[in-house]
């Protein structure tokens, strides 16, 4: 009776470790720190939660962006994201293409939101092209 007990405690106790493993593994913000180290890119949005801000990763730098709900011309939608760096040193290797690239990819989500870069970032988009 205690063999046959310990063996079930050992197969709980391997689908708890099994269970684990998977979630750890499908964890989206482990997949932005992958994307972040290896300087891919990686799009995390919770689309049906308009609170919880959208994070980017791209060429080893963070981005964060805050939603804001509003009224468009048939039903409530983002109407406005505000965009920053985490951290303002990772912006070194970026240039205004990444930056239309990242534009374009947040519009692909949300079609109807305007997008306000803010500092520093704000001041590359805004700076003429020679």
């Amino acid at each position: 009776m205690v063999v046959i007990l310990f063996r079930i405690l050992i197969i709980i106790a391997l689908a708890l470790l099994v269970y684990t493993w998977i979630q750890y593994l499908r964890n989206p913000e482990r997949k932005l720190q992958i994307a972040k180290n290896s300087n891919g890119f990686f799009f995390l949005d919770d689309t049906n939660n308009s609170k919880k801000n959208l994070q980017l990763a791209y060429k080893g730098c963070l981005f964060e962006g805050e939603k804001y709900l509003g009224t468009t011309e048939e039903s409530f939608e983002v109407v406005d994201i505000h965009v920053t760096a985490r951290d303002p040193l990772e912006l070194r290797r970026l240039t205004r293409d990444d930056l239309y690239f990242l534009e374009k990819e947040i519009l692909l989500h949300y079609p109807f939101a305007k997008i306000t870069w803010k500092h520093p970032i704000s001041q590359l988009i805004l700076t003429e092209l020679e």
